[in-house]
């Protein structure tokens, strides 16, 4: 019976706990995107963005995250939400150009009733320190 008592108590101590479940909104999906970009002036894009629930918890969402723009190419990377703010990080495939940076975004629906998000981005070594902004809405 001792056995017992010490074998459930070695389990008790190392059994993982289940975190809460993801409560927040869910911003996944294809949204088109016009930006300007301090260096390369207007410019139109995709973004994609997929939920890993399996990261997400309560009110905060992990988040797959590309950038496609016409003439540049694909810029992959990851975003974290808290409620309706989004932390992004992305980089251009090819690193040579050092086309990579953070953004923060913030999601509302338009007047139209469609979501989207409008995001300022930081670049730290495109082209000496680059920075844009870019609007996007969810396709339907």
């Amino acid at each position: 019976m001792k056995y017992l008592l010490v074998m459930a108590a070695i389990f008790s101590a190392t059994m993982v706990h289940a975190a809460p479940a993801f409560t927040g909104q869910d911003y996944s999906g294809v949204y088109d995107c016009t930006g300007s970009d301090a260096h390369e002036g207007p410019y139109t894009g995709t973004v994609t963005m997929a939920l890993n629930r399996q990261q997400s918890v309560d009110n905060n969402g992990a988040y797959a995250f590309k950038l496609d723009v016409a003439g540049y190419g694909a810029y992959l990377g990851e975003a974290a939400t808290a409620g309706n703010k989004m932390a992004v990080h992305f980089a251009l495939k090819d690193q040579t150009t050092k086309d990579y940076g953070t953004g923060i975004a913030t999601f509302s629906k338009d007047k139209k009733g469609r979501m989207g998000f409008h995001k300022y981005y930081y670049e730290p070594e495109f082209k000496g320190g680059n920075y844009g902004r870019e609007d996007c809405v969810l396709r339907k």
